[in-house]
């Protein structure tokens, strides 16, 4: 994959869209680790944070790059962010993250949560790459400003265009349903280009309808719940 081709573009935007998508977490991770903090601290916490969650992004991403050449580790990839992208559509994950007391504690506090909280990124990074390093480095780096000043933008943007998370769901999709497609031992399964790609249209279309039909019975569920709480108390 050289510089300027289509498949290095598609490739870094389609990094670069997930790192958007998926930047919500990190906003409210670092909002949460740093709000007990002077306002000073906040923005040193806030570089010092996101560079070591991006540093740590990188080392991991680099390191499933790697993994994802052992036979099967493609096809197992493919399904946990098959997982990863209709758990995205699902507006049901709670945040229960303590501040920290000292600069110092919330960046270390970052960093870890990070590490922990980053599998869907660092796993969709290493898909959409298609095991080149330097696309790796490029996107991750490009998602620092991301991250430093553009998250809690993207969170506001998100809440006010829902369908930006739609299309990040879509593009992961994709980008599973290729982890899966490369896998070494499957490739007999897609040599026929019309099973290829209606293989990888069927994975997005399926992730996208469960997804979203899923966050309408559970806005559903609330709605009813809200209701009858209305009347218990009328």
């Amino acid at each position: 994959m050289d510089f300027l081709t289509g498949e290095f573009i598609s490739g870094l935007l389609a990094i670069i869209m997930i790192d958007l998508v998926l930047a919500g977490d990190n906003a409210i991770l670092i909002g949460l680790a740093a709000r007990k903090l002077p306002k000073d601290q906040q923005k040193k916490v806030i570089i010092w944070g996101a560079v070591g969650a991006i540093v740590i992004r990188i080392i991991a991403t680099l390191l499933v790059v790697w993994l994802l050449e052992v036979p099967g580790l493609h096809l197992i990839g493919g399904l946990l962010l098959v997982w990863i992208a209709y758990k995205l559509l699902i507006d049901e994950e709670e945040h229960d993250l303590k501040p920290a007391d000292s600069m110092w504690a919330a960046i270390k506090t970052i960093i870890i949560a990070d590490a922990l909280m980053g599998l869907d990124n660092v796993l969709a990074v290493a898909g959409a790459s298609h095991g080149n390093f330097t696309l790796v480095v490029i996107g991750l780096l490009v998602s620092i400003p991301v991250v430093m000043y553009g998250s809690t933008l993207i969170l506001k943007l998100i809440e006010r265009f829902p369908f930006i998370i739609i299309i990040g769901a879509g593009i992961l999709g994709w980008t599973a349903s290729k982890m899966i497609v490369a896998e070494p031992f499957m490739h007999d399964y897609f040599t026929n280009p019309f099973i290829k790609y209606g293989f990888e249209a069927i994975v997005v279309i399926g992730i996208l309808v469960a997804g979203i039909s899923r966050q309408k019975n559970i806005e559903k569920e609330k709605a009813n719940r809200e209701k009858m709480q209305i009347e218990r108390n009328g």
